[in-house]
């Protein structure tokens, strides 16, 4: 890999077996996405003391859950007895955490509160649950599988300017669905990051959002009057707008405008939900505010509800896509909003994304594939997230290589 990485032609895709061989997805897994932080899910999906929400990330088994004083902590979903999966549903409420192997039960901080028959020597406190670190920000909730996590207050400081106006801690979700594309986890972060193939593949989505590499793209876009206009009017009216990166690339937010002045992401670009996601501004045209942190999740939060996505890999050539459409909370489903036109321009864009990633994924598998040059003009973003990829992977490559080496040694 750090051969690959050091002999790849600038400006252009990555070599085949980062996108197929099951040892670098093994090191993907290992050197970023247990040390990185994830996106996991929103503080809205733990409504009350007992809520909970699981995930699986790579090898590791996460429960989230809503404690006894309100705050949302995670551990690693595995019984501190023999094992066992605690919990085993997506989601629920429960008084506490029950294994159901042999009944061990844990308080919802983590603490071991019951194990029959154990013996006059065993002592409960050192077998609480192994916590998962666990940061909130912006109605978002976030995890870090890693012994020491990297710091969360850069993207924290970033990030939560632009989405506390839109009061996504408050909000519900209306609807959420998961499919899997068969590709790697890199070709769906890829595809998302340019629209240099929207016209000829989202004609749904291509009805308010533009093509423009101001959009999905690294360089800024405030040369581009609309968008710098755009930007003055949604801060005038308090809204975070002007795109801002993160020195290392890692995270970015922007607010773009929508076309022909839409308000939504619906065939006809009227909003979808008639109750704002947030009663505290009435601002109109506000478009859509984007943000993404690799290697898990890119959003839109526009007026009326937000879309959010959740990147999950499976192994080399399976990668799972979560999206959730988030409305306010006290929206009424055939009253305030139709599920089929809240959610037709992004089951739609998803599906044709899906096939998109799997073709690219089947042709990369070819042994005539050699990587081709990204476009300059319409890639830039592409370009941006594989440079940030191996930027990030390379120093880990490393720092473990060492360590490698004594193991076989």
């Amino acid at each position: 890999m750090l051969n690959l990485i050091r002999t790849r032609k600038s400006g252009h895709a990555l070599p085949q077996p980062f996108y197929t061989d099951l040892d670098f997805f093994n090191l993907d897994m290992e050197l970023i996405w247990y040390r990185d932080w994830l996106f996991a899910g929103h503080n809205c999906e733990l409504p009350k003391t007992g809520s909970y929400f699981t995930l699986q990330i790579g090898s590791y088994p996460v429960v989230v859950l809503r404690d006894k004083e309100g705050e949302i902590r995670a551990f690693h979903n595995s019984c501190r007895h023999r094992g066992s999966r605690i919990c085993a549903q997506e989601k629920g409420t429960t008084p506490k955490l029950v294994c159901p192997y042999h009944q061990w039960t844990y308080n919802l901080d983590g603490k071991l509160a019951f194990a029959r028959q154990m013996g006059a020597d065993f002592d409960p406190n050192e077998h609480a649950l192994k916590p998962v670190a666990c940061e909130t920000a912006g109605g978002y909730i976030f995890i870090n599988l890693a012994v020491e996590p990297v710091d969360f207050a850069p993207f924290r400081a970033l990030m939560a300017p632009y989405f506390t106006p839109h009061n996504l801690v408050d909000a519900k979700v209306a609807h959420e669905s998961t499919i899997i594309e068969k590709g790697n986890w890199k070709l769906v972060w890829e595809n998302n990051r340019e629209c240099y193939h929207c016209a000829g593949s989202h004609p749904e989505l291509c009805k308010t959002y533009s093509e423009s590499p101001n959009v999905t793209g690294v360089s800024g876009g405030g040369e581009d009057p609309d968008m710098a206009a755009h930007w003055q009017r949604c801060e005038a009216a308090g809204l975070p707008s002007r795109f801002n990166m993160h020195d290392s690339g890692q995270f970015r937010a922007i607010r773009a405008p929508l076309l022909r002045d839409a308000d939504s992401y619906t065939m006809t670009g009227r909003s979808a939900v008639q109750r704002n996601l947030s009663d505290a501004f009435r601002a109109e045209r506000i478009g859509a505010l984007m943000m993404f942190h690799y290697p898990s999740t890119w959003n839109h939060v526009l007026i009326d509800h937000a879309v959010t996505f959740r990147v999950t890999p499976i192994g080399p050539n399976e990668t799972a896509v979560t999206t959730k459409w988030l409305v306010h909370k006290d929206a009424v489903e055939g009253v305030d909003y139709q599920r089929d036109e809240l959610t037709h321009v992004w089951n739609q864009t998803n599906d044709q994304d899906r096939r998109i990633v799997e073709e690219n994924a089947f042709g990369i598998r070819s042994p005539a594939y050699e990587p081709g040059p990204y476009s300059e003009l319409q890639e830039g973003g592409v370009l941006q997230f594989v440079n940030w990829y191996t930027n990030y992977i390379e120093p880990r490559l490393l720092d473990a290589e060492p360590n490698r080496l004594r193991k076989i040694a």
